[in-house]
């Protein structure tokens, strides 16, 4: 999607980044052919450092499983909002592609994803029905990937094959969505060394925000053979499709924040006669081959292709114009009588694909006393996006209550533009352990990245070809200590990469020009504890990114210049715990965030906090086991976040915190040989209305609802 024509350079950056030493890990097991291991919820594949267990891993991550998205609600990667307090919404639209934020910075959807390890582009519907875990890793990543905004990285960890899993699913959300879905995995031949595993799901789709009526699908296929006792041969498909037309924001009325009980969130602004949903096919392949030398010793060979097709429609509400284009007050929000400009936008046949490759040597060795866990590797990506012309043009004029319909735009088009990418990475690990406790933990990684952009047609704004290339080695250092009965403390620092290029339009001196490389830093201290009944973690983080920035009038040829422009200093503490004791389980996790602009050269905005980041979050579940009911178990759940600046250049306007109850229960029934289990839920239990979020998206200020009272319930069944 490039929704930005007439006002912003486009948001079609390039993809890349490489990931290798995350997700699936298969490791020797003394004596014994390759077994896949650390696929349980306490493994760090995405921690870098082999499948050690997180709460041993000097670095703050975690993993969630399909159980717990079952009982919180997640059908999506936005649902990542409520297992997480570092994580938050970023113009996390219905019917589009999930936008994230992480420790504050928002995760790009180019280059922050990976599937099994290997970077993916996330701009898209990305199914979660075949996938058995997310992984996060908090902070910078420039041990994990090339070339990714701080904050974190996410991990989709694929389902393999499994002996005699028969499982089924239905489940109905209000109001009016309708899942099936069943998993079924079987292994063959002797001592089941060949397995197979299919995933299929179909929905029904009805959004909170109508209407807003849609579909979506997905088929997929995992392979796996152990050709021999240091062999494992692994392979999986996907193909998946979503139709749904995408919820548009709200925004201010004038200077005024509107009052969120005056509006009805039901209502989707993205309504008109001419309107139509956005339409998102992806089909992703991987091939994995691990190799056994000796006792300590394993090679991993991967390969992926993910091919992405989306058109993109919608209804757009942004400021308000004439139709000449020229906007006198009002041009990032709606006017004080609530009314807008309606532009139509279509971008259809988009197509953006991603290849990877990737080499891993890992295994140990010891040498003067110390013992040394190394991976060494290499891997080559390769992203190419082609898009056709778009339309962006004006068709009218709308109002926040959704009742005037306005004409389809003339339909002028406007040049898109195709990018490609490659990029190149090696990179080493070592943990090393020395004395009684102690453990070192080094890497390093050097990245060279190669970019260009063209566009689609001819065009009058200057814009012309851009070809630039980026190179940076990237280090990451920890220290751990072992205090016994569980308990580790850590400290770490790191580095993590960025690109930017000065868009090539007229009013740009330095037009089509790389700027230096952003090098993001991070220190964090840590101390983790791990017991049978208890795990807690704690962090404090600080972290410091290069902002690049317009400097000039901007307004006519040659007055703009893209320059590196002081830094986002984000410094927070985040906190975690679940325990168990008899029939409860409490969990939770906090964070506290003190985020803001550093040496600008516009001395105003200096130590202001950025928009769309509250300075605490908090997630609170509780769950208690019904002695009396065997199986039965109800739960409740808190969120809370503070207020979220809405200006980038004023920040006394804000919407304020919010808070929300979830309740439900779930019931695992034993029939014979058959497990049903019932879950039924209800999300903002006491039906609060309140704005979730408030993203400065596309130069304007887009204001987002949270969502009504919604009941759901599901059935599983083994079998």
């Amino acid at each position: 999607m490039n929704r930005t024509a007439h006002f912003l350079p486009t948001r079609h950056a390039l993809a890349a980044a490489c990931l290798l030493g995350c997700g699936l890990t298969a490791s020797a097991q003394d004596g014994a052919r390759i077994v896949i291991t650390g696929r349980g919820a306490e493994k760090a594949a995405i921690a870098g450092f082999g499948d050690g267990p997180l709460s041993r891993a000097p670095l703050s991550a975690a993993s969630f499983g399909a159980d717990q998205w079952a009982d919180s609600g997640v059908t999506t990667l936005g649902g990542l909002t409520r297992l997480d307090a570092s994580v938050g919404d970023a113009y996390n639209a219905e019917g589009y592609w999930a936008i994230l934020s992480a420790r504050g910075y928002t995760l790009d959807n180019r280059f922050n994803y990976r599937r099994d390890g290997l970077p993916i582009n996330a701009e898209t519907a990305i199914a979660l029905d075949n996938k058995e875990r997310l992984e996060l890793l908090k902070g910078t990543s420039g041990i994990q990937a090339g070339s990714s905004a701080p904050g974190g990285l996410i991990n989709l960890v694929v389902k393999r094959p499994a002996g005699g899993l028969r499982q089924a699913r239905i489940e109905i959300r209000e109001p009016g969505s309708v899942l099936g879905a069943v998993d079924l995995g079987e292994r063959f031949g002797p001592d089941g060394r060949v397995g197979v595993r299919v995933n299929a799901a179909y929905e029904r789709l009805e959004s909170s925000a109508r209407p807003a009526r849609g579909e979506r699908s997905l088929l997929a296929l995992a392979l796996d053979a152990q050709v021999n006792d240091n062999t494992l041969l692994q392979a999986e498909i996907e193909s998946s499709h979503q139709r749904q037309p995408s919820a548009a924001g709200f925004s201010l009325l004038g200077n005024a924040v509107p009052d969120p009980k005056a509006i009805d969130p039901r209502l989707n602004l993205n309504h008109q006669p001419w309107g139509g949903p956005v339409q998102m096919n992806g089909d992703t392949a991987s091939l994995r081959g691990v190799q056994r030398l000796g006792d300590n010793w394993r090679v991993v060979l991967q390969v992926m292709a993910q091919r992405l097709k989306s058109d993109d429609r919608t209804a757009f509400p942004y400021g308000v114009y004439d139709a000449n284009y020229e906007c006198p007050q009002w041009c990032d929000r709606f006017a004080p009588d609530g009314t807008f400009t309606y532009w139509q936008y279509e971008s259809l046949g988009e197509q953006r694909n991603t290849t990877a490759a990737s080499f891993t040597l890992a295994g140990q060795a010891r040498t003067a006393g110390i013992t040394h866990a190394i991976e060494v590797g290499a891997m080559q990506s390769r992203y190419r996006a082609r898009f056709n012309d778009q339309i962006f043009d004006i068709a009218g004029t709308g109002r926040i209550d959704g009742t005037l319909a306005t004409p389809p735009a003339p339909g002028f088009t406007d040049a898109n533009t195709d990018r490609d990418e490659r990029s190149n990475e090696f990179f080493a690990r070592d943990a090393m352990q020395f004395g009684p406790g102690w453990q070192l933990w080094a890497g390093v990684r050097h990245t060279r990245l190669e970019r260009q952009s063209r566009r689609t047609s001819a065009a009058s704004d200057g814009l012309r070809a851009i070809d630039y290339q980026h190179a940076a080695t990237l280090p990451w250092l920890a220290l751990s200590r072992d205090l016994g009965a569980g308990a580790i403390v850590y400290a770490s620092w790191g580095q993590g990469l960025e690109s930017d290029v000065a868009p090539n339009r007229a009013r740009y001196t330095n037009r089509g020009q790389p700027l230096s490389a952003l090098k993001s830093r991070q220190f964090e201290l840590g101390a983790k504890f791990e017991s049978d009944a208890l795990s807690a973690t704690a962090a404090a983080f600080d972290i410091d990114r290069p902002q690049a920035a317009d400097a000039g009038a901007c307004g006519a040829a040659d007055t703009c210049t893209r320059v590196i422009d002081g830094s986002a200093r984000h410094r927070g503490v985040e906190a975690a715990a679940a325990w168990t004791t008899g029939p409860w389980t409490l969990q939770g996790s906090a964070m506290w965030l003190d985020a803001e602009r550093r040496d600008a050269a516009d001395a105003s905005i200096n130590g202001q906090r950025p928009v769309n980041i509250p300075a605490r979050t908090l997630r609170l579940n509780a769950e208690y086991r019904v002695p009396a009911v065997q199986g039965l178990a109800l739960w409740a759940a808190w969120t809370a976040e503070s207020d979220r600046k809405v200006l980038p250049y004023d920040p006394t306007v804000a919407i304020p915190g919010w808070q929300r109850a979830d309740a439900g229960l779930r019931w695992r029934q034993t029939l014979g040989s058959q497990t049903l289990t019932w879950r039924l839920a209800v999300d903002n239990l006491a039906d609060h209305r309140a704005w979730k979020e408030s993203p400065y998206q596309f130069g304007h200020v887009y204001l987002y609802p949270l969502a009504p009272r919604t009941w759901r319930g599901s059935l599983s069944t083994a079998f």
